[in-house]
């Protein structure tokens, strides 16, 4: 008996590595290798044809000290991302909030809010490189009709960045869908008890509905931090990090140092860099987490 025992345990754990063998060649050779291969990269001058030579960290020092290129990519990121975290957090939290009402014709407003999530992310950028045209663009038209004079959006150094925002509210559907989850899994029994106690709707949004979503926005404010200090398709599609590099996004001037310059060695340095930077700030934002995101039945 236990000898068949035994032969049952061998054969799960062959059919186990098996199974689980693509998923971990694909890690080993899609992630692992290629974080390793550009951490060497960092540490050389190549450039795409020239010989490679390994410099140690020059790279590095030549970034943190003499590369304003780096110092404005790294502003323009920040800015974009102190803008528009706070900006998406709170229209989708709202809207998943609306969505969230027993009204008619949810399904539907669910489905609309939702559809540009859908749409290919260069087919959205090209959509609205058209309502940003300051000519014959849908959003000067609507200005122009209200009585306002129209603005240059993205051609303009002191728009540009407040219009890619309004841009990326464009695509919050997902975010919204995991407020939504967030909302739904509220215990009724809490509304009812400040119901029980005389309590108004803004004494069950604000006392019930905050507190319960805070472990849902925590991980919505991670996810759309990280995706911010990746924006690549806005400033590689609609401005080419322009006006007078306005819109030079950190990963943009990544991508263009490699495959423009090709200059691998001092790319990989950058995406180091980023990679740091990243960490840091989600390890800062875990670590205050503990002061305002409340876990059902009181863990931290």
């Amino acid at each position: 008996m236990k000898r068949n025992k035994s032969g049952i345990l061998r054969m799960e754990r062959k059919w186990g590595i098996l199974l689980a063998l693509p998923a971990m060649l694909g890690l080993l050779m899609f992630t692992v290798v290629p974080v390793i291969a550009s951490f060497f990269f960092s540490i050389t001058d190549w450039r795409i044809g020239n010989e490679m030579t390994v410099i140690g960290f020059d790279n590095y020092a030549t970034i943190l000290t003499e590369d304003s290129t780096f110092t404005k990519s790294l502003y323009v990121t920040t800015y974009y991302s102190l803008f528009s975290v706070p900006v998406c957090l709170t229209i989708a939290f709202l809207i998943a909030f609306l969505l969230n009402q027993k009204v008619k014709g949810l399904s539907i407003f669910r489905t609309i809010f939702y559809l540009p999530t859908i749409v290919p992310s260069i087919a959205s950028t090209m959509l609205w490189l058209w309502l940003f045209n300051p000519d014959f663009g849908l959003l000067n038209s609507m200005l122009e009709s209200m009585g306002f004079s129209g603005s240059r959006w993205i051609y303009d150094e002191a728009t540009a960045i407040p219009s890619i925002v309004l841009m990326s509210t464009w695509s919050v559907g997902n975010t919204v869908i995991i407020f939504l989850a967030g909302l739904q899994a509220v215990p009724a029994h809490l509304y009812e008890a400040v119901e029980v106690d005389g309590g108004s709707g803004w004494r069950k949004f604000y006392h019930i509905t905050i507190p319960s979503m805070t472990p849902t926005i925590f991980f919505n404010l991670v996810m759309m931090l990280i995706g911010t200090f990746q924006a690549f398709n806005q400033a590689y599609v609609m401005t080419q990090g322009g006006p007078n590099n306005s819109t030079l996004f950190y990963v943009y001037y990544l991508f263009r140092t490699a495959f423009t310059e090709t200059k691998i060695g001092y790319a990989s340095a950058l995406a180091w860099i980023l990679f740091l930077i990243v960490m840091t700030l989600t390890f800062i934002i875990f670590q205050t987490s503990k002061k305002w995101v409340h876990y059902e039945g009181g863990n931290k």
